[in-house]
């Protein structure tokens, strides 16, 4: 790579806090990345936010949904950090001007437990910041963006104690202003959400890292990336898990 991954991070995370994300990847004669490259860029990001007092919460797991995969394109899994400063109580007000083309997801999330293995699973709003510059969206792009992740509103009560490895029956909804725009099987994620913990362990050995107890993982959608606008009220729901509210502002 021509670009040093030093400085590619520098310039990422600056972009990040502009609201500008990945603005290198808009440039024609930009040097390409291979995947190891753009993890590497994404942890040496990670770095620089734990460097800055932003603690790192756990891991994404993204691109794995059929509606995911299809809406972008791209065939995943890939994974992404979470940072302590991004996670949101529900009920929040987030401000559309803090993002770039802010929109959302609806999932499910577990919290490992003290031996590090998932002791509980809920409903969450995964927040994104949808900006592909490239001419065609790729895994590389979005490993560097750290899977178009800007952040995770949490509902009050995480859930149910949880630690099968079926996926957990019943259905996954999303609805803004009080409609449905879409709902699923929570199923739908391949392996369901053991599975995708399964595959984030395996990758995380392959870097170097490793899970770590009391860490939040968001196991992936079985939906689709939502766009959402100012007065957007979210509220995303799992059958018999719970259920996480928030409302867009300007």
């Amino acid at each position: 790579m021509d670009l040093s991954v030093r400085g590619l991070a520098a310039r990422q995370l600056a972009d990040y806090r502009a609201r500008t994300p990945g603005t290198f990847f808009a440039e024609e004669d930009h040097p390409r990345l291979g995947l190891d490259d753009a993890y590497a860029v994404q942890a040496e990001v990670a770095r620089l936010r734990v460097e800055e007092g932003e603690p790192v919460a756990g891991y994404k797991v993204g691109c794995t949904g059929p509606n995911v995969r299809e809406q972008f394109g791209m065939d995943g899994p890939i994974r992404g950090f979470l940072y302590e400063t991004e996670l949101y109580p529900s009920g929040v007000e987030l401000s559309h001007a803090s993002y770039a083309n802010p929109a959302i997801e609806g999932e499910l999330a577990v919290r490992l437990g003290e031996d590090a293995e998932i002791a509980s699973i809920f409903p969450i709003i995964e927040l994104h910041n949808y900006v592909f510059r490239s001419r065609t969206p790729n895994l590389q792009e979005l490993i560097a963006n750290n899977g178009l992740h800007a952040g995770v509103v949490l509902p009050a009560a995480e859930g149910v104690r949880w630690r099968g490895d079926e996926p957990p029956a019943g259905t996954l909804r999303v609805e803004i202003n009080g409609e449905t725009v879409e709902e699923g099987p929570m199923s739908g994620v391949p392996g369901g959400p053991a599975g995708s913990v399964k595959w984030l362990r395996r990758h995380l050995a392959a870097y170097g890292l490793a899970l770590r107890p009391r860490q939040l993982l968001l196991t992936g959608t079985p939906l689709s990336l939502i766009p959402v606008r100012p007065g957007d009220s979210i509220r995303v729901t799992a059958e018999g898990l719970g259920s996480v509210e928030a409302k867009v502002v300007a």
